[in-house]
């Protein structure tokens, strides 16, 4: 009879996580939709101001940053940033994004390049803490990134690389490939990659637009470059919290599945039992009543 109790008992419990599971697999969803919208929205904008970057760099005759050149002096030191999550119950998300960095931030003692970690998600911190890599600086965006709270990390960052703290700012964070796919990479954020000339994709196409430029081009380009880092910071974090959800997804998914799964075991084992029990109810009835004749 107690074994029956027991049975019962987890039954119940099985279900109720199944419930917690479905839910939280729906409240994914629709937090995954609204930030897939949100991120392929921003892509048409990241790409016009590459573009933009590009014809401006065309006429800009030996234009130089260091944006984009990087700094005159190295300075042997780097800024890592790491974006995670707040929250787990996300699949591998954390495990592929913190690894990454991991890697990453080994391969930096190694060759004796210093460096100033910071991290955005508390699942980041948590595991830096537990490996003894200090970390600088915590950064609260949560998983509704804004242009105004992105902009602001990213201004920093152009004044902390143009002073010469550092001699170049990365990022690592998963990059959304598609719903099946997702990738833990590491991204340089400063210095910019070669903008080029674009020459590649006009030859390709057969034309070959001309532009004037009002103000110069180079003024245009000492606008666009720090616009330019703002919006890549702002996707990749846009990627990241689009990855996150659908990872949540597909894990509360099959937490979901095993959890009914787990029940109907459990409900063939409780019938089981229950027979069990009424099969020696009925032999001791039996085995009383022949013993009374």
């Amino acid at each position: 009879m107690a074994q029956i109790r027991e049975i019962k008992k987890r039954i119940g419990a099985v279900k109720t996580i199944a419930r917690i599971t479905k839910t939280m697999q729906m409240i994914a969803t629709a937090k995954f939709t609204s930030a897939l919208q949100k991120a392929e929205s921003s892509k048409p904008y990241a790409a016009c101001i590459d573009d933009m970057v590009r014809q401006a760099a065309t006429a800009a005759d030996e234009y130089e940053s260091r944006l984009i050149s990087g700094p005159d002096q190295k300075v042997g030191k780097e800024l890592v940033l790491v974006i995670c999550s707040d929250r787990g119950l996300c699949g591998a998300y954390n495990g592929n994004v913190l690894r990454t960095a991991l890697n990453y931030v080994r391969g930096l003692k190694d060759d004796g390049v210093e460096f100033d970690l910071e991290v955005a998600g508390k699942k980041g911190l948590g595991y830096f803490k537990f490996q003894h890599i200090e970390v600088s600086k915590l950064l609260d965006v949560g998983d509704k990134p804004s242009y105004e709270d992105v902009g602001d990390i990213a201004a920093d960052y152009i004044e902390r690389y143009m002073s010469g703290e550092y001699d170049a700012i990365r990022i690592i964070s998963m990059r959304f490939v598609s719903a099946s796919r997702q990738v833990a990479e590491k991204k340089q954020l400063l210095p910019m990659a070669d903008t080029g000339t674009g020459d590649e994709a006009q030859e390709s196409s057969g034309y070959q637009p001309h532009y004037d430029f009002l103000p110069s081009a180079r003024e245009l380009l000492d606008e666009l470059l720090p616009l330019t880092i703002k919006t890549a910071l702002l996707q990749a974090f846009n990627e990241a919290v689009v990855s996150e959800q659908i990872m949540r997804m597909i894990a509360m998914k099959a937490a979901t599945e095993n959890a009914k799964e787990f029940g109907s075991t459990l409900s063939r084992l409780f019938n089981r039992a229950r027979q069990g029990q009424i099969t020696t109810e009925l032999t001791e009835i039996v085995s009383g009543a022949a013993a009374l004749e």
